[in-house]
């Protein structure tokens, strides 16, 4: 427990909350003056900082940027589960992966181009590689290297465990289907291992969404979703302006269930399947 010493006063809270909007976006607002506190105590300690002005000069002066990084990891919830939200995924199902088999088995696509924005520690890439691993069992002339799945995230140990494609108890009870559970898992212990067959189909790489896009590919689908809400409107502004550039004429765009366009983007035109929500460039 933090003594009084160095429990965070309103100037460390500007300070480490402009940092943290300035190096990874997210806003944090006057309430959470406890969560800052809370969440990078543990990162003051450890870095023998006397309190959380001197744990700021440290972070800024840190060249390795590690400090960064472990602020990052800190501030980003990682909040995910497999197939989250169920109905996005009725349409993954029905409607986009049937499209792009489609397009692939007509010569108009050689490839299909998936981009997970914001992947955290794997479940939604690798959920989208099952599901087309299901769909293309029937199709003998669809192979999986078609699906080219591109990941990212900003978190250094979101992606260590995305990569590593192990998952415990608790992991594994939250979406995951019984019948894909079996299939594509290997059971070590309390932990459950995803197969090769899955891993191979996506790449991770770390990402910081604030950045240029020059090195993502132009995607058939991209995948943005329940992140963009931790962001200021002049940033969402931008990040999907940005995403609109890199989305193919007829890809499809997903935000999180309860996310919107709304006075963000005009640059989309909004379809509904099922209840699930998708976007289309304009």
């Amino acid at each position: 427990m933090l003594s009084s010493k160095i429990a965070i006063n309103h100037e460390e809270f500007e300070l480490l909350r402009e940092y943290i909007q300035r190096e990874c976006g997210i806003v944090v607002g006057d309430e959470k003056v406890y969560l800052i506190e809370s969440r990078l105590a543990r990162l003051v300690v450890e870095t023998k900082s006397k309190n959380f002005k001197e744990f700021y000069l440290k972070a800024k002066s840190d060249i390795s940027k590690k400090i960064r990084n472990k602020i990052i990891d800190a501030m980003t919830t990682n909040e995910t589960l497999w197939f989250r939200d169920a109905k996005p995924w009725t349409a993954i199902k029905e409607v986009i992966i049937p499209k792009f088999i489609k397009d692939l088995k007509s010569g108009k696509k050689r490839t299909i181009n998936i981009w997970s924005a914001a992947s955290s520690t794997g479940q939604e890439p690798y959920s989208f590689a099952m599901l087309v691993l299901e769909a293309i069992k029937r199709e003998p002339r669809i192979r999986k290297e078609q699906f080219k799945i591109l990941a990212t995230d900003i978190s250094p140990s979101a992606l260590f465990m995305a990569i590593s494609g192990r998952y415990n108890t608790i992991a594994m009870s939250r979406g995951m289907i019984p019948q894909f559970r079996d299939k594509y898992f290997v059971k070590n212990g309390q932990v459950s291992v995803i197969s090769d067959e899955v891993k191979s189909m996506v790449t991770f790489k770390k990402f910081n969404l604030q950045r240029p896009f020059t090195k993502i590919p132009q995607s058939d689908l991209i995948f943005c979703r329940n992140v963009a809400i931790y962001f200021s409107a002049d940033f969402k502004k931008e990040l999907f302006k940005k995403i609109h550039q890199k989305l193919n004429k007829d890809g499809y765009f997903m935000l999180g269930s309860t996310e919107s366009l709304i006075g963000y983007s005009s640059d989309f035109n909004k379809f509904e399947y099922k209840k699930a929500i998708y976007y289309q460039p304009k």
